[in-house]
């Protein structure tokens, strides 16, 4: 049973405190995925690393770099002068946003590259992000767009109809 009444709304002061706590959250997730990649790629077993080895590192680094940084940006509160807050920034925690989508890669990202230290073949789990992307365009954007309806014609109107208006317009002059 759905709860009766208007659905609460959170403050400015609370926005603030819970996107602090997400990102935290989400920078322990990057930090730890990292140790955990380059403490068993990187440094345990040093001597099997590639090249690819190296280049995933810098990918997950990119992606995580531009997630956060993003995530950050939309999470930046005002303040006035005089240290009071005047806006906590947009709700990172909010369904259906793009920091949904953003927190998404990051986990994504974090669980591939933790994934790897067993095999490099879960790299191309990565493919699940363009094809997410794909999907919600074409849900989103493209499907509804393809299979709208065509404009309906205008109804023809009959011709007693017609020639009923055809005389009240001959009456007019």
């Amino acid at each position: 049973m759905a709860p009766k009444g208007k659905v609460g709304t959170k403050g400015k002061k609370q926005i603030y405190e819970e996107n602090a706590s997400t990102l935290k959250f989400y920078m322990r997730v990057i930090l730890g995925a990292n140790a955990i990649y380059g403490a068993v790629n990187l440094f345990l077993f040093y001597s099997s690393a590639t090249f690819w080895t190296w280049c995933w590192l810098v990918f997950a680094l990119v992606v995580y770099g531009g997630s956060y940084r993003s995530m950050t940006a939309m999470a930046k509160p005002t303040f006035a002068e005089d240290g009071s807050l005047l806006d906590g920034g947009i709700d990172l925690n909010m369904e259906q946003g793009m920091a949904e989508h953003l927190k998404d890669v990051i986990l994504l990202t974090a669980i591939i590259q933790v994934l790897s230290s067993i095999s490099s073949y879960f790299w191309y789990l990565w493919l699940l992000a363009p094809a997410r992307a794909l999907y919600l365009l074409w849900v989103n954007f493209l499907g509804p767009w393809f299979m709208a309806e065509p404009p309906s014609a205008p109804e023809e109107v009959n011709e007693k109809k017609q020639r009923r208006q055809e005389r009240r317009q001959m009456k007019r002059f």
